[in-house]
């Protein structure tokens, strides 16, 4: 990759691209997934590397395409940890900020209620956006100063994208916040938007801005807005 980028404080970067553009490889980059092969990762002026990992991973809240969800009570996955350590209030709103409440309170056992039939039979099963959902709310319980959303959404259509999204940009105002996306204008109310190709940045700038300039972004968002005007949601429904 051949990349010079710098993430200001409480600043939410988009980053789109084509599949294997260099997306994900960024975002292990930034987290500390991965080490450069050449160059270096900064965090406040100093080599990640310099940082005890374990630490330096305690920064970074992340919501990942692939997840894992334990089948423990929906509390304990707010939390994220064991019985008895998890702080009930903090949990629950956190749950609210990611628009689940409604959801919990209409359980028989509320935020105690266990996730999933695979232990017990009366277990909850949610659909694909409230499991989103309570990602967030997780990432958001752990209050780490950076978020990083590497396309949790993608098997979610267009619609139910955006408006999850629109939920992450107002609960995560007051942190740096790297979201991830195809589809690019599930990201335009980002400050700033990075788009890939190859491993580099191709363009840079707000939604408004790389329309304007009528480069490769514009043409992938013509591209895609021209599939979604021939293709409504109500349509492929019913096809």
């Amino acid at each position: 990759m051949d990349i010079n980028l710098k993430i200001n404080p409480a600043e939410h970067l988009a980053v789109v691209g084509l599949n294997g553009a260099g997306k994900t490889t960024l975002v292990k980059l930034i987290c500390g997934l991965i080490d450069p092969t050449a160059g270096t990762v900064l965090y406040d002026g100093t080599d990640v590397r310099a940082y005890n990992r374990t630490a330096y991973y305690r920064l970074f809240s992340a919501v990942f395409q692939q997840f894992s969800i334990l089948p423990a009570t929906i509390e304990e996955i707010a939390g994220e940890s064991a019985p008895g350590q998890v702080d009930p209030e903090a949990a629950g709103n956190c749950l609210l900020q990611a628009g689940l409440w409604d959801k919990i309170q209409e359980l028989p056992n509320g935020i105690k209620s266990t996730y999933s039939r695979v232990i017990q039979d009366d277990g909850i099963e949610f659909s694909g956006g409230e499991l989103q959902k309570l990602l967030l709310a997780r990432a958001l319980y752990k209050n780490a100063p950076v978020m990083v959303l590497d396309e949790p959404t993608a098997a979610l259509d267009p619609i139910s994208e955006s408006r999850l999204y629109e939920t992450y940009h107002k609960v995560m105002e007051n942190h740096s916040t790297v979201f991830i996306s195809h589809r690019l204008a599930s990201t335009r109310f980002c400050s700033r938007i990075l788009l890939m190709d190859d491993g580099r940045i191709a363009e840079e700038g707000t939604h408004e801005q790389l329309l304007s300039q009528k480069g490769k972004y514009y043409e992938l968002f013509e591209t895609q807005a021209k599939y979604y005007r021939e293709h409504p949601a109500g349509k492929e429904a019913e096809e």
